[in-house]
């Protein structure tokens, strides 16, 4: 009788023993699981001080290049402010300005962009002045903070969507138009370039000998350097 009660006893310690190391399993199972969602803190926000860093992030340089024309370089004050208003880098505002209108506040395109940015009209309230510098620079670089939002702060992506559109930054750059090609080759070289902290931008002299040096010669006038 007593050797059918040991019998009995064994598949019993057995079976409790399973379902305490089964429960023991699972309890490590799940910290390995949640591991990563509990993040701390401090790392999370260490991480979002790397990103906030990146080139055209609120990490701004202090400084403008001095890569840009003279034409862009006059307008050094407020890109500064608008640097620090916009979390721009001023370098890739001056980027944008260089391209787009050398500094010249009243020019505008065959197709009806206006001012310092270019901005095309429907990006403005009723009644606002267009070629203001301070509301150009509003309406222009809000769009490309955005731009730089949307392109996870690649720098390149962001000129392409400002050029083209925010459409533009999903897409493959070879379904880009060839205009928004053109402006991403000339904007990255120029705003690498000055980033870099190079006295010369080979990618703005070339910019330049391509038609640039007509619209600065446009922008010397407007803002009274053509006479100095």
């Amino acid at each position: 009788m007593s050797q059918r009660i040991v019998i009995r006893l064994i598949p019993i310690e057995i079976f409790a023993f399973c379902v305490l190391f089964g429960w023991l399993a699972i309890g490590a199972l799940r910290g390995l699981m949640t591991a990563g969602a509990s993040l701390p803190r401090s790392a999370a926000a260490e991480a979002g001080d790397l990103e906030a860093a990146a080139p055209g992030g609120a990490a701004a340089p202090s400084s403008l290049a001095p890569v840009f024309t003279p034409e862009v370089q006059h307008w050094a004050p407020q890109i500064q402010t608008w640097a620090q208003t916009y979390q721009l880098d001023p370098n890739l505002i001056a980027t944008v300005m260089q391209i787009e209108s050398c500094g010249a506040p009243g020019v505008v395109s065959s197709s009806g962009a206006q001012g310092l940015f270019q901005v095309m009209p429907f990006h403005f309230s009723a009644g606002e002045n267009m070629q203001d510098p301070a509301t150009n620079a509003l309406r222009g670089l809000s769009y490309l903070s955005l731009g730089l939002q949307r392109a996870s702060g690649n720098v390149g992506l962001a000129l392409a969507g400002y050029n083209g559109g925010h459409g533009q930054i999903g897409k493959d750059s070879s379904l880009w138009p060839s205009q928004t090609q053109r402006y991403w080759y000339w904007g990255t070289g120029i705003y690498e370039q000055a980033a870099s902290g190079a006295a010369q931008s080979s990618r703005l002299q070339e910019w330049l000998q391509a038609g640039g040096a007509s619209l600065c010669r446009r922008a010397a006038e407007q803002i009274g350097l053509a006479a100095e």
